[in-house]
C-alpha cells in the first residue's frame, strides 16, 4: 500500500466522506408524504420560493435557491437576519417560504416562521428535528437530521448541511418532473456557459441569407461548382422560384458525376442532385443537429420551415467552433 493511502489526512477524508455518504443514504427512507406534499406545494406556488436560512444552512439555502431557480422554479435566498431587517419586503402574496435550519430553533427563522403566516404564505421546513419548533409550525416538514457531524468534535456542520443539501437537490429535481420542465426549456434560463452552449439551437449557428448557397434546377453544372466553391460548405441547395427545398448537391455527388459522365458540364442541377434532402428545423437543439449528421454520416444539414422553404444551413464546423462537445 502507498504512503499516500496510509496519511492520516487520507484516513480522515475518508471517513467524512463515508459519513457524509451514510448520512445522504439515510435521507432516502424518510422519503414519503411529507416530500409529496412539498413538491406539490412548490408546484402549485404561482409566485417564487423564498429559500431561507442562518450560518452555514444559510450558504446550502444560496445552492438550493440557485438549483430552483435552474430547473423552471424562480426562487430566492431570504437570508434570515436580513429578512428581519427590512428584506422581508422581497416577500410577496404568493410566495412559498422554504425555511432550513439544523435545529429548527434559530431565532431569525421562527421570527420569520412568524412574518410568513402573518402573510399567509406556505412554510416547507427542512429541519433535523421534529419535535422543533420549526417543524411543528410550518405546513409540512421535511426531516433532514442526523447522527452527528463528521468533525470530530461534533461542531462543524458537515454531515448535516451535505444531507439539506442533497435534500434540496431531491427537491428541486422531483419539482422539475412535476412541472414538465425538459432538456429544450433549460435553453432560456441557461443562455450562457457549457450548459448553455449544448443547448443552443440550429437558427443560432446556422448560415442564412446570403451565406447559404443556392442555385435552380436549370443552373448549369459550371456555375453549380462555382457556388459550392464560393459558399465554402462543400454543398449547395436546389430551390425552385419560390425558395422551396428541392435538393441538394453535395461533394460526392460531384465526385459520382465525374466518374460516370464524360462530360460533367453540360449537365443541370436538377439532373444531379440528390432530392429528398435530409433537413432539420432552426428552432430544434443543435446537439440533436450534430447526433443527425453523426447517425446519418453527413457534414451538413439544411435547415427548412413548416412549409419546406429555404431557411439556411448548418455545418458540422459550425458546431465544432461554439467548443460545446
Amino acid at each position: 500500500m502507498s504512503a499516500e493511502k496510509t496519511h492520516p489526512s487520507i484516513a480522515t477524508a475518508a471517513r467524512v466522506l463515508g459519513a457524509e455518504a451514510d448520512a445522504i443514504r439515510a435521507l432516502v427512507p424518510r422519503l414519503g408524504g411529507p416530500f409529496l406534499e412539498a413538491v406539490e406545494l412548490a408546484a402549485r406556488c404561482p409566485g417564487k420560493i423564498a429559500v431561507t436560512g442562518l450560518g452555514k444552512s444559510g450558504l446550502i439555502c444560496k445552492k438550493i435557491a440557485a438549483t430552483l431557480s435552474s430547473t423552471g422554479s424562480p426562487a430566492i435566498f431570504l437570508h434570515a437576519a436580513d429578512a428581519l431587517h427590512g428584506d422581508c419586503g422581497l416577500l410577496a402574496p404568493n410566495d412559498l417560504v422554504l425555511a432550513v435550519s439544523k435545529s429548527g430553533e434559530t431565532g431569525e427563522i421562527l421570527e420569520l416562521l412568524n412574518v410568513a403566516k402573518r402573510l399567509g404564505l406556505a412554510v416547507v421546513a427542512m429541519a433535523g428535528d421534529g419535535n422543533s419548533t420549526l417543524a411543528r409550525h410550518a405546513d409540512v416538514f421535511i426531516d433532514v437530521g442526523v447522527d452527528g457531524e463528521a468533525c470530530p468534535f461534533g461542531l462543524a456542520p458537515t454531515t448535516s448541511t451535505a444531507a439539506a443539501l442533497a435534500m434540496g437537490d431531491a427537491l428541486a429535481l422531483a419539482l422539475m418532473e412535476r412541472k414538465g420542465f425538459g432538456r429544450e426549456d433549460f435553453a432560456g434560463v441557461h443562455p450562457a456557459g457549457t450548459i448553455g452552449k449544448k443547448l443552443l439551437r440550429v437558427g443560432e449557428l446556422m448560415h442564412r441569407g446570403e451565406d447559404v448557397p443556392r442555385v435552380g434546377v436549370d443552373t448549369p453544372m459550371a456555375d453549380v461548382i462555382y457556388e459550392m466553391s464560393r459558399r465554402g460548405l462543400g454543398m449547395t441547395t436546389v430551390v425552385d422560384a419560390g425558395g422551396h427545398l428541392l435538393g441538394v448537391i453535395s461533394d460526392g455527388d460531384l465526385r459520382r458525376l465525374l466518374e460516370k459522365t464524360p462530360d460533367p458540364l453540360r449537365q443541370r442541377a436538377g439532373e444531379v442532385m440528390t432530392q429528398s434532402p435530409k433537413t432539420i428545423g432552426e428552432g430544434e437543439l443543435a446537439t440533436a443537429a450534430l447526433a443527425r449528421m453523426e447517425e446519418l454520416k453527413i457534414t451538413s444539414l439544411v435547415v427548412v420551415d413548416s412549409g419546406g422553404r429555404l431557411g439556411g444551413v448548418i455545418h458540422v464546423h459550425d458546431l465544432w467552433r461554439t467548443e460545446m462537445f
